[in-house]
């Protein structure tokens, strides 16, 4: 699976769909263990979906926070990243020695 956020989401629609797909081609069969699956499913489904939005919202509200903070102080904000990127430098050098 791609660690890029889209392939992620789609990755999350098509097993939440496949999984409702089972619950619905399971809906016939009246054994017990069945329908306990069942109700564990879609309460899963349920809280993953809300999991997933909520987490989805903090993520774009922490985004809209370091953009505005990089705006409002782009000199602070460029040195930082080249101190980072010099530390990650001298990190993946010293570990080629």
């Amino acid at each position: 699976m791609s660690k890029n956020p889209n392939s992620v989401a789609l990755y999350v629609e098509t097993l939440a769909h496949d999984a409702r797909s089972l619950i619905a081609a399971t809906s016939d069969v009246a054994e017990e263990n069945v329908k306990q699956a069942r109700k564990r499913l879609a309460s899963a489904l349920n809280s993953g979906g809300e999991i997933y939005d909520r987490a989805r919202e903090e993520a774009v509200v922490r985004a809209k926070f370091a953009g505005e903070t990089v705006r409002e102080n782009p000199v602070a904000s460029i040195a930082i990243a080249f101190i980072v990127a010099g530390v990650v430098a001298f990190l993946l050098g010293r570990r080629r020695d």
